[in-house]
């Protein structure tokens, strides 16, 4: 009998029906697509801010030190301050290894130009490959840490293209302006540990002190400085989690101050400090640090993109519960002449509402089943438009819109719920 008066509730207001599982839709696709993306927009935000470069810096140690004595930014390094680059493999061998996207060791010297002139000259990765430790290959170096560099003339240098070979380099757009230099021409440098003729393969603006160097190969600065395996500094790019509290703590305490719990859970997140300390782990006498402008940055954006996120959502089931409510309470207004009958023969108020609620749940998983459905196709035009990237299915997000749509919907029924407890029989059936 419960289950045919159910139908026949269905059969009798279609409409009504209707407008309500739309309105749970509404609600609940809403709630999925922003959940959805909330879950998957911090590696799509990080992805983005990596365009602005790397987010983590790793010197040896004795430079670190001097820096912080003299209050020093970089990574400059003393006499015989160095690290090793055999060493560089390692940094993908880490816990957070699949959340280091890219990373380029740097050595820098002076060298002397043809017509006397000092300038400043950079070893580094430009598409460096690599076989790493774990037996997969990494192709990685500063085309995809300096992706804002405006090459002017000429092109990237290619470290794979073997026509080029060694004998190449980049030169920043104000040396290149004072030398005289453009694409293709051959720049003659010096130190006392050797000369090199290199052909000039792209003149680049930065923006900064780097339109006043010269950037090669890292084995020609090496050469260059007499210090063949020897790196200064390392740039790291890394996909990270925003701070709180536990990150803040372990960044100015240590990790020694971490209960062991909280140490392992700080070590097993991917926290800009506790990605620092593995770098530590496997860099001989290193000191790796966020760069904190670009760090800030991104746990500023995040938490302000999951806030927007959650606002979203809340203002989409706030408006979801109000339409429920509406459209029950005029579904028992107009059934108040059934609901009175049903009293009047003894049905009670809790087999009433258990009747009218399970009518509404119904309805409830029809539109639960169509907005996520809906939801998930919104996330994706999300994803596209902002990151054009698909967002990724999170399972976890399928109980979540289902507890918060049945909280939603059970809020927007206890209106009508309390109308039809009021309803007196006797009113009712002599049309009071």
């Amino acid at each position: 009998m419960f289950f045919r008066m159910i139908r026949g509730a269905f059969l009798l207001q279609k409409k009504k029906m209707l407008m309500i599982a739309l309105t749970i839709a509404l609600g609940a696709s809403l709630a999925t697509a922003m959940l959805n993306v909330m879950m998957d927009v911090g590696d799509k935000v990080n992805q983005e801010l990596k365009t602005y470069g790397a987010n983590i810096t790793v010197v040896p140690k004795s430079a670190s030190v001097i820096n912080n004595l003299y209050e020093m930014e970089g990574g400059g390094s003393g006499e015989g301050s160095y690290l090793l680059e055999e060493e560089l493999g390692k940094i993908k061998t880490i816990f957070w290894a699949f959340n280091i996207v890219d990373f380029a060791p740097f050595i820098d010297t002076e060298v002397t130009l043809p017509d006397g002139s000092a300038a400043t000259m950079v070893g580094t990765w430009f598409n460096h490959h690599m076989d790493l430790p774990t037996g997969e290959t990494l192709d990685t170096g500063i085309q995809n840490l300096r992706t804002w560099w405006d090459i002017r003339a000429g092109a990237w240098l290619d470290e794979q293209n073997a026509a080029q070979g060694a004998d190449a380099c980049m030169v920043g757009e104000v040396l290149a302006g004072r030398e005289g230099l453009s694409a293709g021409d051959r720049l003659k440098v010096s130190t006392r540990f050797g000369t090199r003729e290199l052909t000039v393969v792209g003149v680049f603006d930065a923006g900064g002190d780097e339109d006043e160097q010269i950037f090669a190969p890292m084995e020609v600065v090496q050469s260059l400085s007499n210090l063949d395996g020897y790196l200064t500094s390392i740039e790291v790019s890394a996909l990270t989690t925003p701070d709180n509290d536990l990150a803040k703590k372990a960044a100015k305490q240590g990790p020694q101050s971490l209960s062991i719990s909280d140490y392992e859970t700080w070590y097993c997140t991917a926290y800009v400090s506790s990605i620092c300390f593995q770098i530590q782990e496997v860099i001989t006498d290193s000191v790796a640090s966020p760069v904190r402008q670009v760090a800030d940055s991104e746990g500023a954006i995040m938490e302000k993109t999951e806030l927007l996120m959650e606002l979203i959502t809340i203002l989409s089931l706030i408006g979801s519960a109000l339409g429920i409510t509406n459209l029950v309470t005029a579904s028992v207004m107009e059934r108040s002449a059934e609901i009175g009958l049903m009293k009047a023969v003894g049905a009670t108020n809790g087999r009433i509402s258990a009747l009218v609620l399970t009518e509404v749940l119904i309805t409830g998983i029809i539109g639960t089943a169509i907005g996520y459905l809906a939801g998930f196709g919104f996330a994706q035009i999300i994803g596209h438009t902002v990151f054009a990237s698909s967002i990724e299915m999170k399972p976890m997000v399928i109980p979540i819109v289902v507890v918060l749509v049945v909280a939603v919907t059970l809020a927007g029924s206890i209106p009508a719920i309390r109308m039809l407890l009021r309803l007196r029989p006797a009113e009712v059936l002599h049309g009071r």
